[in-house]
């Protein structure tokens, strides 16, 4: 069974905050002391962090759903109820976020960057927070927020300083096993690779110093990749991030394909792909030149990963390109990028109004929701507080914007309201 996967499904469910207390004090020789209850806990959230300690996404393809701790109640006396525990989801450098309609959301693509997939409901306020001159006894609290749930597309894109670019059967595979640890499965026969194979490939030995650089065997392309063919973009997506790339044409090829042609096809598949691939540093290596028979395209580094022959200098030009690619990136760097979290899609703020299938206009909004979400809103006071906090989040402006008539219905939240052009208030009949 394959133990590398480059893409799933995760199911985040952020924690819901705790709901605020009513409590009023209770002494000896005190008929009846003010109110008291605590706040409810905040809900934990959901975090995705980029860990390189983590080399794929297995963890998810069977067990798809990551969940935060929920906030506790407030209590009597004061006591605010507890926050609840955030949910750290570790997942691969490179890992790319996007919602289930394929639009990206970040991307996590340096050691360590953390991401919020789920935000935690907000902890409701107690009673004792709503206390005023003209209501020193609110019986009314805040409920807590519902956290945040979503399903969303991760996918990985490997970080690698070179990628081994080639047909299937061009002895991409042969080679990382000679110049690194990596132990892929190599047989003769086309897709071999099905999965990305990474290797460390130390120097030392050639160059004299201690350079290490990581080198990924990307599956074979072939003709038609860039439009999906022999799951051309689950192979294409490896190559986004790579540094160098190095080419491989087969000196050997069985179908009698020039190797010229070889690369002609494979540059192709890349520029279709993605244009800037082709402004990458770029090796064009024959392989295995040992039983090779076809003439290898001008400039090309004549190679044999079984004999061993062009592998030091193959080596050498790969760390060459690599030190020099990583100052670049160093300076670029130094000139503005960060290795924080890229993120796509920035969360909405203020309210807005929308339309229902059903002719109610609602107000969206994350202050205008909470406003609604008393314990009891038709204890006293309670609707006069909301509808005043309502007036200055400006949401009767909204509605007047939106179009609403005097009559029509608007919904905040589970709740209903019955609008009035006369006062531009809502009537106090609530519905949930």
């Amino acid at each position: 069974m394959s133990q590398f996967v480059d893409e799933c499904g995760l199911n985040v469910r952020a924690g819901d905050g705790g709901a605020g207390c009513v409590s009023f004090r209770r002494e000896a020789h005190v008929a009846k002391g003010g109110p008291d209850g605590g706040d409810g806990g905040d809900g934990g959230g959901v975090w995705l962090v980029a860990d390189h300690n983590v080399a794929s996404l297995i963890a998810f393809k069977d067990h798809p759903h990551r969940r935060a701790g929920n906030g506790r109640h407030g209590q009597g006396k004061r006591r605010h109820g507890a926050s609840g525990d955030d949910a750290i989801v570790r997942v691969p450098v490179g890992t790319s976020v996007k919602d289930q309609g394929g639009e990206p959301l970040a991307d996590l693509a340096a050691d360590g960057v953390r991401w919020l997939a789920a935000s935690g409901g907000q902890g409701g306020q107690g009673n004792a927070r709503f206390s005023t001159h003209q209501n020193r006894a609110p019986a009314f609290a805040e409920q807590g927020e519902a956290g945040e749930q979503h399903w969303l597309r991760l996918e990985l894109k490997l970080l690698a300083d070179v990628a081994l670019i080639g047909f299937p059967n061009a002895g991409k595979s042969t080679l990382i096993s000679r110049i690194s640890a990596a132990r892929p499965k190599i047989a003769d026969y086309p897709f071999t690779t099905l999965e990305p194979n990474l290797g460390v490939v130390r120097t030392g030995d050639i160059t004299g110093d201690d350079f290490e650089m990581v080198v990924a065997d990307i599956p074979g392309l072939i003709a038609g990749a860039s439009d999906g063919r022999g799951l051309g973009h689950r192979f294409l997506r490896h190559t986004e991030r790579a540094r160098v790339l190095v080419v491989l044409v087969d000196l050997a090829s069985v179908e009698e394909v020039s190797p010229a042609e070889q690369e002609r096809v494979l540059l192709e598949e890349l520029g279709a792909y993605r244009p800037e691939l082709l402004e990458r540093p770029r090796i064009v290596v024959g392989s295995r030149a040992d039983v090779g028979h076809l003439d290898p395209p001008p400039g090309a580094l004549c190679i044999s990963a079984v004999t061993g022959t062009g592998l030091p200098e193959l080596i050498r030009l790969m760390a060459d390109a690599v030190r020099e690619a990583r100052a670049q990136g160093s300076m670029a760097q130094g000139a503005g990028r960060s290795e924080e979290v890229v993120v796509h899609r920035p969360v909405p703020e203020g309210i807005r109004v929308e339309r229902a299938d059903d002719g109610a206009y609602v107000v969206v909004g994350r202050s205008a929701e909470r406003t609604v979400a008393l314990s009891d809103l038709n204890a006293p006071g309670a609707w006069e507080f909301a509808r005043q906090r309502l007036e200055r989040l400006g949401v009767n402006r909204a509605l007047a914007r939106a179009g609403i008539k005097s009559g029509d219905t608007a919904r905040i939240g589970d709740f209903e309201f019955e609008y009035h052009d006369d006062d531009e208030y809502f009537s106090e009949e609530v519905s949930s």
